[in-house]
């Protein structure tokens, strides 16, 4: 049986690195958004309004195919979580329940025990059990912040104001329903119309969430400390995109920013403002993130470390998947 401690080797044979200041290690945070295609400006969406991204973006490494493996929420965070794709463990079905084999973890749980402060604000949403203490905290108060001093942290910051559910509450539209592009898949009519302003109405507001999250990294004295992800959980909340293994409904905007500290890190195609062509996609997540951290990845993840010394070739493809849905 694969035993937690021989996936943690690196970590555990330098005890001296596990608990020490911040220049040894990157901070990581991730950003992440409910229910969004790469409806952007920095994506060459002309009726977006995101002027944080878009900034973000300037300093940021853009990737032009990325992709959710699951066109849905639980399913998608059960394959980022868990570094596996969930047909192979049993989790592909929304709202399904399974539970990891014997001597596989959680991410959070090796950065843990790697020496980082790991809190999640706030949705979890697996397909998973939590075996073992998995976050240091996870609620709609974890922040970096609540960190023990000079200690590394991994945050993540939910965004739900894209969920679909948003799009068809009351609301004063900004984004003019006249100007929006429809697809051709979708009826050109009033009410099509008024969801797609409402939808990118709903961006616009997650686009002022992640800035004033990026200010409050600035104002801590963190940024030059810390790699930041934005990407969002899936596709679009909108008819064929959400529930459906389509580009609509698969295709995330996707950037990591990496800054000038930490830039042996970064892929040799960096370029802040730059964009790649990489096949990026959520099994990914998981190895990346344990690489930044210098963790060599688990032998049960099945994904490819895109960052970090353990970096990996680029896979030759991208698998997505839809079990049931509702």
């Amino acid at each position: 049986m694969l035993r937690r401690r021989d996936l943690l080797t690196a970590a555990a044979a330098m005890p001296a690195l596990r608990i020490q200041a911040q220049t040894a290690r990157p901070n990581i945070l991730w950003l992440t958004c409910e229910d969004s295609s790469p409806n952007l400006g920095c994506y060459g969406d002309s009726y977006a309004v995101t002027p944080n991204l878009d900034a973000f973006a300037e300093r940021s490494l853009r990737y032009r195919n990325a992709w959710s493996n699951a066109p849905v929420c639980a399913p998608a965070r059960t394959t980022i979580i868990s570094g596996m794709y969930p047909p192979s463990i049993g989790g592909e079905h929304m709202r399904s329940f399974t539970r990891l084999a014997p001597g596989q973890w959680m991410y959070p749980s090796t950065l843990r025990e790697a020496g980082y402060y790991c809190t999640n604000n706030s949705k979890t949403d697996y397909n998973l059990e939590e075996t073992g203490k998995v976050w240091d905290e996870s609620s709609n108060k974890a922040h970096w912040r609540n960190r023990p001093a000079n200690q590394p942290f991994f945050a993540i910051f939910n965004y739900v104001i894209s969920h679909e559910s948003q799009i068809r509450n009351p609301h004063k539209l900004v984004h003019d329903p006249a100007e929006a592009r429809i697809p051709a898949y979708h009826p050109d009519t009033p009410e099509v119309r008024h969801d797609w302003a409402q939808y990118y109405d709903r961006i616009t507001e997650m686009d002022a969430m992640a800035g004033a999250q990026l200010r409050q990294l600035q104002d801590d004295g963190l940024a030059e400390d810390t790699i930041v992800f934005f990407y969002s959980d899936h596709g679009s909340g909108m008819p064929r995109s959400k529930r459906w293994p389509y580009d609509s409904g698969l295709h995330v905007p996707f950037m990591v920013r990496i800054p000038e500290k930490w830039k042996h890190l970064a892929p040799k195609e960096y370029k802040p403002g730059g964009t790649t062509d990489r096949l990026v996609s959520f099994a990914d997540l998981a190895p990346t993130l344990l690489s930044l951290a210098g963790i060599p990845k688990p032998a049960h993840y099945q994904g490819h470390a895109f960052l970090g010394p353990h970096a990996e070739p680029e896979p030759p493809y991208l698998y997505g998947f839809r079990g049931r849905m509702d």
